[in-house]
């Protein structure tokens, strides 16, 4: 039975993947054993178990050969294919949707919501979940269900659509109710958390966010949102953390241009993530970044003419950079500017370029593979050795002492 299981779960996983209809390996008592699922169903629909063994039900009545056509009481589709063991006795079923035929559902379920008298939180609920299906015509859901059989049966094969018939909708107000007030309790504790994230990530305030990421493990368990898939709904939620922690950092003084590459990242590693423990550990690696990055690149504080300056000289940082030159492209008085930045950022011009330029310097001594001359040049600086003096001076070690420590803190992690 192993050997069908892992077949019937390759089943499932290729309708999944062509039809992008949510698949279910449903075994003999109604239970789903594997499921591939984008839409979760709204708690104040009936639990979708038993019409799992109605389904198992119709394929038994009418043979190997059925595709089940079933539409359950709120309108949602489904289509169906028994697997059968040797003895022509269903083991198992493959059900995949739910899905729309049309639109017009979502009119009848409009008009089911206002007949019901459902709180605004309770339609809107369902609005969504239905606006989110997809619709397959006719002629696409007579192909899929040949599909579906030809691969099931191991051959090409032309099923019997057998139609389920048409049951009474039922809203389950008491799982609504329990619903949104558990939701509700939910939600505001999130968006708090959300609102202080961002306000500490924006100032880059390293010790609040570091709290406030200890205390959100069951904040941000969103798990079950999509409870088939924990891991698809975890990583929705890390894109989601990651674009509010792009807009606070942003909202913090950092040019988008830092923001975009660091966004790009980590929505690939998101993506990338094979686990729940390792998107909590992405996760709080990716709101220090961000907040690191606002201590490091913010212009919050700064008048528009320093903002400018002091990314121009962020992106310039390998090529030549004088006050006269940056003056003459700032259209500004090299006496003013000069001035004017020391006041706002309590560093003269050249102290603030070398800072910047020293500490680019350590990224590349981390990364390890160029010289001591090849990183004085790639970050802006002509003459070695007045780069080592500038660097001792800001570091108390020579470029080649630092390197050496950084060989030996590598070699005993």
């Amino acid at each position: 039975m192993a050997k069908q299981d892992d077949s019937y779960i390759k089943i499932c996983t290729i309708l999944h993947a062509v039809t992008k209809i949510d698949s279910r390996l449903i075994d003999i008592n109604g239970q789903p054993s594997f499921q591939l699922v984008n839409h979760p169903t709204p708690a104040v629909l009936q639990n979708l178990e038993n019409e799992f063994l109605i389904i198992n039900n119709a394929l038994q009545q009418n043979g190997q050969d059925a595709i089940y056509y079933y539409v359950n009481p709120y309108g949602l589709e489904f289509l169906a294919a028994g697997l059968w063991d040797s003895s022509c006795s269903l083991e198992a079923s493959i059900v995949i949707g739910p899905f729309l035929s049309n639109t017009s559902v979502i009119e009848f379920m409009n008009d089911m919501i206002v007949n019901h008298k459902l709180p605004v939180s309770g339609r809107t609920q369902l609005q969504s979940f239905y606006k989110s299906l997809p619709v397959v015509t006719y002629q696409e859901n007579e192909a899929i269900g040949e599909m579906i059989a030809t691969m099931c049966h191991g051959g090409l094969i032309h099923p019997k659509i057998v139609t389920s018939a048409p049951r009474i909708p039922l809203i389950n107000k008491e799982k609504l109710n329990e619903s949104l007030a558990e939701s509700k309790s939910v939600i505001e504790n999130r968006y708090e958390y959300e609102k202080k994230l961002m306000n500490a990530i924006a100032k880059g305030d390293t010790s609040v966010v570091g709290k406030i990421s200890k205390l959100s493990v069951d904040v941000l368990d969103f798990s079950n949102r999509i409870p088939e898939s924990p891991i698809r709904s975890a990583k929705n939620i890390s894109l989601v953390s990651n674009t509010i922690c792009r807009i606070a950092a942003e909202k913090g003084g950092v040019h988008p241009v830092y923001l975009h590459t660091i966004s790009e990242k980590f929505a690939i590693l998101i993506e990338r993530a094979p686990s729940l423990n390792h998107l909590k550990k992405l996760g709080a690696i990716m709101v220090k970044e961000y907040c690191e990055t606002v201590k490091e690149f913010s212009t919050r504080n700064y008048s528009p003419i320093i903002k400018q300056v002091v990314d121009y000289i962020h992106f310039n940082l390998q090529n030549p950079l004088t006050l006269n030159e940056i003056a003459l492209e700032m259209r500004v008085n090299p006496s003013y500017l000069s001035r004017k930045f020391k006041e706002e950022t309590n560093k003269t011009l050249t102290d603030y370029i070398n800072h910047k330029r020293i500490e680019e310097a350590k990224v590349y001594f981390y990364r390890g593979n160029k010289t001591v001359t090849e990183i004085a040049f790639l970050v802006g600086f002509n003459d070695v050795n007045y780069f080592s003096r500038v660097f001792k001076k800001l570091t108390t070690l020579t470029p080649s002492q630092y390197l050496k420590n950084q060989y030996t803190i590598q070699n005993s992690e």
